[in-house]
């Protein structure tokens, strides 16, 4: 029983290493992923690090526009404010000995900033007084103001662009981080069709080297049982090992160009990092096709001209600067500002009844009560109109430093027009240089497709020749070598054909229109 017992365990422990053993053998596996290139470039919309950094950078440049425009919030204040007096007598009138006089001030100020660079400001404020001095009508004594007032610029900050200027430039530049991230998705598009198509070509082209071994391996089966039988010499084994020999080379070469090329897809998809780049193998599942199209290249300059988001940032650069020119200018002009002002004041208290009515005597006989919040009422209803208008003019002194401002302004945005200029320049010779090298592609494409046609021919002659012994190994081994050549020379010019076509749509501006790709699919998982 305990021998049975122990060859329980020794099976249990061995079970369970199995499956242990399975399950890492399981996770060390490479896991494999196949994309198309629609799918490819959809993770790269949602995962690639450059891609979200982008987003965030355009958010901060929204909510810098929110920022702005809190300066337009109205503003409350409130303030209290309390004293107390003690001092000796220092006048006939207050009387001999020591008076004491209590204070209490109360405002609540409410202000608004206004579109045309003005303000409004509306306070309500209390002044309250308690004493023991004589000769008093009051006492305690309120005093409460319901003030309007307003300030207008009428030269330096006047006008809506002034006034809105925090807004107008948090606009600008939340406009120039759309175009950059706009920018961004293009290029992050174009490298991803880039390293899809690379990696393409590199996995097409180790099979065509693979194809190109096996008939090379296939070719020395047959030179050896040849050479046993003696119809061919023993020398001729040796043009065909060096050939296997050479075709095994270029597989190593074949498979390292597989590795590079899917890892930097890898790392464009943000799929993987550092080491755990060898966990993912990815399948593309598309083929490069030849889909010949007719470019106008005036038409497609127009197109660049009005879709680069590149020149859409110089023409908002320009903006800018024409915004700050403007703004410099202004500050240049004197300072004049209209002052108006509209208050009603309210007064109430104690009112202090004196003998005979004649506060001389100092001698109080009675009081009528009032209130704080008669004051208040008082001045809310209006009952004493006050106001007053008043201008300010002031004349900048540091006028000189003003026009230098002006100036550097001035030219600032000749040289941001400059640079436009420039810019246009370089696109149109990058629009030019996409058509012409699409069309040179087009020709390629159909060239290596004849020639590939024309090797295929070729191999299938030099081995019908050398099965009646019209030619030898070196010709057919020759034969297979250029059309391996043949067929890797026309999935390049095929895969380069495409590229060509993303980069035409890229530096037209079009290639996120083409693919119906909006800004608001950038950056952002299905799990956000």
């Amino acid at each position: 029983m305990k021998i049975k017992r122990q060859i329980k365990s020794a099976v249990l422990v061995a079970l369970v290493f199995l499956l242990a053993a399975g399950i890492m053998a399981q996770e060390s596996r490479p896991k494999e992923i196949t994309l198309s290139l629609e799918e490819a470039i959809f993770r790269a919309l949602k995962h690639n690090l450059n891609l979200i950094a982008e987003v965030y950078s355009t958010e901060k440049a929204s909510e810098s526009i929110s920022l702005a425009k809190e300066v337009f919030y109205p503003g409350l204040e409130v303030s209290y404010g309390s004293s107390r007096t003690v001092q000796p007598s220092t006048w006939w009138l207050y009387g001999s000995g020591t008076y004491i006089t209590s204070t209490q001030n109360y405002e609540t100020r409410i202000s608004q900033r206004l579109p045309i660079g003005g303000s409004l400001s509306l306070i309500m404020s209390n002044y309250t007084t308690d004493t023991n001095q004589l000769f008093q009508l009051f006492n305690p004594y309120y005093n409460t103001q319901l003030r309007f007032s307003f300030v207008q610029p009428l030269l330096r900050n006047f006008g809506p662009r002034v006034a809105r200027r925090e807004i107008i430039v948090a606009s600008q530049n939340y406009a120039i981080s759309e175009a950059q991230l706009k920018s961004q998705v293009m290029e992050t598009i174009y490298q991803v069709e880039e390293a899809y198509w690379n990696l393409v070509l590199a996995r097409e082209n180790l099979k065509v080297r693979q194809q190109s071994l096996q008939l090379a391996r296939e070719q020395l089966a047959k030179t050896r049982k040849e050479i046993e039988v003696g119809q061919q010499a023993a020398i001729e084994i040796l043009n065909v090992q060096a050939a296997v020999s050479q075709r095994e080379a270029e597989i190593v070469q074949a498979e390292a160009a597989v590795r590079s090329a899917e890892d930097r897809l890898k790392v464009i998809l943000n799929l993987a990092s550092g080491v755990d780049l060898a966990s993912i193998t990815l399948i593309p599942t598309e083929k490069p096709e030849f889909k010949p199209v007719e470019i106008d290249l005036k038409e497609a300059i127009q197109i660049a001209l009005t879709s680069r988001p590149d020149l859409q940032m110089e023409n908002l650069n320009i903006e800018s600067k024409q915004f700050n020119y403007d703004f410099a200018r202004n500050q240049t002009l004197p300072q004049l500002d209209l002052n108006f002002s509209y208050w009603s004041p309210g007064i109430s208290g104690d009112r202090l009844i004196y003998r005979d009515n004649n506060p001389w005597t100092g001698e109080v006989v009675g009081k009528i009560p009032g209130s704080m919040w008669d004051s208040f009422r008082d001045a809310s209803r209006f009952l004493y109109n006050n106001w007053s208008v008043s201008f300010t003019l002031s004349l900048p002194l540091a006028d000189m430093l003003g026009r230098s401002r002006v100036a550097l302004a001035s030219v600032e945005l000749r040289e941001a027009q400059a640079k436009q200029k420039a810019r246009e320049q370089q696109v149109m010779l990058e629009v030019s240089e996409a058509v012409h090298n699409l069309n040179t592609l087009a020709k390629s494409v159909e060239a290596f497709r004849v020639a590939r046609e024309y090797a295929e021919k070729r191999l299938e002659a030099e081995t019908r020749k050398l099965a009646v012994g019209l030619t030898t190994n070196f010709f057919v081994l020759d034969a297979q070598e250029k059309l391996a050549n043949a067929r890797s020379n026309e999935l390049k010019a095929l895969v380069d054909y495409n590229l060509a076509q993303a980069r035409l749509e890229k530096v037209l501006g079009t290639i996120m229109l083409n693919r119906k790709i909006s800004l608001s699919q950038v950056g952002r998982s299905d799990s956000d």
